[in-house]
């Protein structure tokens, strides 16, 4: 398979999470101790992080390594943080979310 598609499907990932977490390349790129313009580099398709920092960048934005590449997952962060919250409710307000949730889906 065309190595291209990796690195396409790679950058856009990066591209939605990085606009998830309202963030510019620029800024994120300086919060990770790198140039200004490293991020915009990796989005373009014309560099690749390291695996190293490739781990800095998930710390960045909030997800497990796994997460990003589980693009059925689009909003990991805000559901990491939901999934907290949600652990610290009494039983009876947590089944009220739960019917919440149901009546929505339904």
């Amino acid at each position: 398979m065309d190595d291209n598609i990796y690195i396409e499907d790679f950058s856009n990932r990066l591209v939605h999470l990085r606009q998830q977490k309202n963030v510019s390349a620029r800024d994120m790129s300086l919060s990770l101790g790198q140039g200004h313009s490293f991020i915009h580099s990796i989005e373009s398709g014309n560099n690749f992080p390291t695996m190293l920092n490739f781990f800095y960048m998930c710390e960045f934005l909030e997800i497990a390594p796994k997460d990003f590449f589980d693009y059925g997952k689009l909003n990991s962060a805000r559901m990491a943080t939901m999934i907290e919250q949600l652990e610290r409710l009494s039983d009876e307000q947590f089944d009220s979310i739960a019917s919440v949730i149901e009546h929505m889906n339904a």
